[in-house]
């Protein structure tokens, strides 16, 4: 008997780890130790293949290939990229907290960062690096903006020996790397009486407490009307968008679900009372809004809370997730969709490939969509419904509630050269550390936006430097000198007070922004 019952013991053991039922999915796909083909390929050529081979770069060549056979924002993050792409998100990086422009071979501090490594250290604006510790020399060295921030950026704490040449006189700076913050709410400020402004160029780790930063400073401007401009915003974190969102939503109202064949369906909702529940609210979009920025866009739009005004954003309603490769790189999968509280997916078509895909915002210019909201031309035209009863549609991007169309006569080939080579950026590099004495009578930006003229002068300085660089502006027409004189003026501010100088010029005639804050005067 004893042996009777080993024996069907044993057989039962063999039998129930044939049957496949009795297996768990996962462990067979992670732990099935037969070798796949594209392993055993890897292995021949490692061992066998005649010359020499870089097995990484086919390696990552290999990924690449079955990644192009999924959606287009499944992608590969090779090893050397992945540090970079992690401190846009993170919201910092370690440096030592230098603004440069490389001009004519030579490394030139456009601004240093108030409080920070090298504003301790004593770095000024106007200041050119001609060393690193002693041994690397940058200037007429053909060096490259990706060279010198691997020599300037390391670990919290390290030091740095920098040489600078300031004015005719070289010295020698010792700078202690710090943690520097990457800003993703670029401006905050009262664009008219009553009615704040915050732009978020991204949705990162820091976002959140950012624009909470932001409210609170307007609210004691007396803000009573927010536009939330989120126009060339990419996207981030979701869980940065879905808690804006809920400072934005009353009640527990759902902001956005996601579900993936994998992935269960997980409800974001809120759960707090928000900051800016009540208030007259307006969200500015564009076809470069995607992601983050339409969850937050559409929970707007599908709850009736706000406007939104510009142009139909970029169309993504995919989620990734990112998984660490034993490399060193990443792999960020897409591992569900998103869907807004109508129940609506704004992804747009990718069945017809990657290159098709990317084409699409050219192909929206083309037939006129950003002139005219009658173009505009969704795949997926299936309709929902707001909270309030307005129809919206899945599929292709939020529609805005109020259309503006883009300018095409802003930029003429002349302004074009002028962006494409830099030469603005050159000029009032060299202009403002020539005459830096001269802007310390503004106090805000605020201020330096109404007091400041572009005089002749200033238009002459900038008329030869363009000259000496090729660029005829014989044939300027009055609407080029309008443009020209405004791009001065806000570059010259961004110099002073970074990118909110910046906005606080450009949004003087936005005529995005100018709808939004007349919006906003009609509503309760």
């Amino acid at each position: 008997m004893p042996l009777l019952f080993a024996l069907v013991l044993a057989l039962g053991m063999f039998l129930g780890h044939k049957m496949p039922a009795a297996r768990n999915s996962d462990s067979a796909i992670f732990f099935n130790n037969r070798r796949s083909s594209l392993q055993e390929v890897m292995d021949l050529l490692k061992y066998k293949y005649v010359d020499t081979l870089d097995l990484g770069e086919a390696q990552e060549e290999a990924i690449e290939g079955l990644l192009g056979h999924l959606d287009p924002h499944s992608i590969y993050i090779p090893p050397a990229d992945v540090q970079e792409v992690n401190e846009d998100l993170d919201g910092n990086f370690e440096g030592i907290g230098v603004e440069f422009n490389i001009i004519r071979d030579t490394v030139n501090i456009l601004s240093v960062i108030a409080g920070g490594p090298s504003d301790a250290a004593g770095v000024l604006t106007g200041d050119k690096i001609l060393k690193v510790n002693d041994t690397v020399h940058v200037a007429g060295k053909n060096i490259t903006s990706e060279k010198i921030r691997k020599l300037l950026r390391g670990p919290r704490s390290s030091t740095v020996k920098v040489t600078m040449l300031r004015g005719s006189k070289q010295l020698d700076v010792l700078i202690k790397r710090g943690v520097i913050p990457l800003y993703s709410v670029d401006a905050s400020y009262m664009a008219a009486p009553g009615t704040g402004y915050i732009k978020i160029s991204k949705f990162a780790a820091t976002t959140y407490t950012e624009f909470m930063e932001a409210v609170r400073k307007l609210n004691k401007q007396g803000m009573e009307k927010l536009v939330i401009d989120l126009r060339q915003n990419g996207g981030g974190f979701l869980d940065a968008a879905t808690r804006l969102a809920d400072e934005l939503l009353e009640g527990n109202k759902l902001i956005v679900y996601t579900q993936g064949k994998s992935s269960p369906r997980q409800d974001f909702k809120c759960t707090r009372p928000g900051v800016f529940e009540k208030g007259a609210l307006t969200v500015l979009i564009d076809e470069g809004s995607a992601s983050a920025s339409e969850v937050l866009a559409g929970a707007v739009q599908d709850w009736d809370r706000g406007e939104i005004i510009g142009r139909r954003s970029f169309g993504k309603g995919l989620v990734q997730e990112p998984f660490d490769l034993s490399n060193g790189g990443t792999l960020r999968l897409t591992v569900a969709r998103y869907y807004l509280p109508s129940g609506r997916s704004i992804q747009k078509s990718y069945q017809n490939g990657r290159e098709a895909y990317e084409e699409d915002i050219a192909n929206r210019y083309s037939h006129g969509e950003f002139l005219n909201r009658d173009s505009i031309r969704p795949i997926d035209t299936a309709k929902f419904e707001t909270a309030g009863g307005k129809t919206v549609y899945g599929g292709g991007g939020i529609m805005p509630d109020v259309f503006v169309p883009f300018d095409t006569t802003r930029y003429s080939n002349m302004l074009t050269q002028l962006y494409n080579r830099n030469i603005f950026g050159d000029f009032i590099y060299e202009y403002y550390t020539a005459h830096a004495g001269d802007f310390k009578k503004y106090k805000d930006a605020v201020a330096f936006n109404n007091e400041f003229t572009v005089d002749n002068g200033l238009m002459s300085a900038f008329r030869t430097h363009a000259g000496n660089a090729r660029v005829d502006m014989s044939k300027m027409t009055a609407k080029d000198e309008a443009e020209v004189k405004l791009r001065l003026k806000a570059l010259l501010a961004r110099q002073l007070w970074r990118s909110e100088g910046f906005y606080i010029v450009t949004n003087t005639n936005d005529p995005v922004l100018l709808r939004a804050i007349e919006e906003l005067k009609k509503m309760k």
